[in-house]
């Protein structure tokens, strides 16, 4: 499924969080792997005098030698089949384009990079490049990352949110083949919304009975519905069924709880439109999860509705 994975670096040890992850991954799917450094066009001095020339072409060595050096460091550690890019730009459009051109499965990225650790779960570039790849990403926090040898990475407890629609369900065969490959616990998790009357109007025994009863009856319908699952997944899962008015507070509490080492969730779910990249749920945990996070795509970019933002972008390009 993911063939070719991208890495984008700056050049800091902050980014490079991501490099154990990539390698498991690509082992995993011995998958191809390209890194990318994307050299923005400075401006220096109060007067905004572009850079020296000479300096540039200088930089521009500094940066190819980076990345040539931690690709040999993959092809030589990791056995990886490894390939180093550089592009000068703007850093995220350019990751962004690059992906939509090189047939990228996935891009793996740290949540912080050269400008170091932030108050932001995600710094600025990183949430441009996930909101705008229109492809499946992995996000590797920074903060929490620590320091780790560039091979041996094992994943010991998935978590893979659920809610019985297909497209939620697309994340359950690179869920399978992780956890197979890595010897991982699986625990899929299903969140039952309890039905919320307006505060103004308090319940009455009868509201209570009735919410109750629907409660359970969801319960008993998605407990019959993950069970299902087991026979189309064959690698023994652990389930957990919550009641909560908020299904994005209860997954984060539950991932807490049980201390997992990655998420894996659909780009969207039930409620899913084109018109996001990303629907409510996984959103939450892209903006304020706290362990890496793997997101597949469900969409082509061009079923993903352009923002307003993009379209009047694109008729000034045009002007």
């Amino acid at each position: 499924m993911f063939k070719h994975l991208l890495a984008p670096l700056d050049g800091s040890i902050t980014a490079e969080c991501t490099l154990p992850h990539l390698v498991a991954l690509a082992r995993l799917y011995q998958a191809r792997v390209t890194l990318v450094r994307v050299l923005d066009f400075p401006e220096t001095g109060l007067d905004k005098q572009p850079t020296d020339p000479l300096q540039w072409q200088l930089y521009k060595a500094e940066a190819k030698a980076y990345l040539d050096d931690v690709a040999e460091r993959l092809r030589t550690e990791a056995d990886l089949e490894t390939e180093s890019v550089l592009l000068e730009g703007e850093a995220a459009q350019s990751i962004c384009d690059f992906a939509h051109s090189n047939d990228v499965a996935i891009i793996i990225i740290s949540s912080h990079g050269q400008s170091g650790l932030s108050r932001w779960n995600v710094s600025s570039v990183a949430h441009k490049i996930v909101q705008r790849a229109h492809r499946s990403v992995m996000i590797v926090r920074a903060y929490n990352a620590g320091e780790q040898a560039l091979t041996g990475l094992r994943y010991a407890r998935l978590l893979v949110p659920l809610d019985g629609s297909q497209r939620a369900e697309g994340v359950l065969s690179t869920a399978d083949t992780i956890a197979r490959g890595h010897e991982a616990q699986l625990l899929l998790a299903y969140v039952v919304v309890k039905p919320e009357m307006p505060h103004q109007f308090p319940l009455t025994a009868d509201d209570k009975e009735l919410i109750e009863h629907f409660v359970v009856r969801i319960c008993e319908a998605a407990t019959q519905y993950m069970e299902l699952l087991r026979d189309r997944l064959m690698y023994p899962f652990e389930l957990r069924l919550l009641t909560s008015q908020n299904i994005a507070l209860a997954l984060h509490g539950l991932a807490e709880e049980a201390e997992v080492d990655m998420i894996l969730l659909g780009a969207h779910g039930s409620s899913g439109k084109p018109k996001w990249p990303y629907g409510s749920v996984t959103t939450s945990f892209i903006e304020y999860g706290s362990v890496p996070l793997l997101v597949v795509q469900d969409l082509d970019p061009e079923e993903v509705e352009p923002t307003q933002a993009e379209k009047a972008a694109e008729e000034k390009k045009g002007h």
